[in-house]
């Protein structure tokens, strides 16, 4: 499985990825390859599309601030098929970076409060609030599912790799500049 990235794949990562049909089995394939990168990487969360698979899933492996290690595991493992964003509130920033746009760090505006509707892997309909962090992370991987990307919504783009990365978060940390207002970004 490739990892898809701007430096070749920008044009297949801007399309937007299609839902996914039930009643094509694949899809359960397409999860175990997406938990598969992420043992193997250190990522938070994966959209399908960022390793070639134009679907509507994303990988949820870990929604907190720290790092992930990896081959670690993580019991927070979730599958979200089909994810719309129904509601936002609320207001935060943070410095985002993403294994898509490979050293290009940008500081993005995101809601404090997201509701979501989607399915998970056994085709069970969801309609879940999730909020700091995990929102940021979620409507994250939606944009990739919609083909925008971090460095499209940054007010500021920086480059740096993963080690400058975490030692400039140390300084510009997760920030919630509102739970309550309403996110019109």
């Amino acid at each position: 499985m490739e990892q898809k990235t701007i430096l070749n794949d920008e044009k297949f990562l801007r399309q937007v990825s299609i839902d996914v049909d039930f009643s094509d089995k694949e899809y359960l394939d397409d999860i175990k390859k997406l938990e598969e990168y992420c043992v193997k990487n250190e990522s938070f969360a994966l959209a399908s599309i960022q390793v070639g698979i134009p679907k509507r899933i994303i990988y949820l492996r870990n929604t907190t601030l720290d790092i992930p290690v990896i081959g670690s595991d993580y019991n927070e493992k979730k599958v979200l098929i089909n994810p719309v964003i129904i509601s936002k509130k609320g207001h935060t920033t943070f410095w985002e970076a993403c294994v898509s746009c490979l050293d290009f760090t940008g500081l993005v505006d995101r809601p404090y409060e997201i509701e979501i509707e989607y399915y998970d892997e056994f085709q069970v309909f969801h309609k879940d609030i999730y909020k700091g962090f995990e929102s940021t992370v979620l409507c994250h991987e939606i944009d990739h599912l919609n083909g925008i990307l971090h460095i499209d919504k940054a007010k500021e783009l920086l480059q740096m790799n993963r080690e400058e990365r975490t030692e400039f978060r140390k300084v510009h940390p997760y920030e919630i500049i509102s739970e309550y207002c309403d996110f019109n970004l």
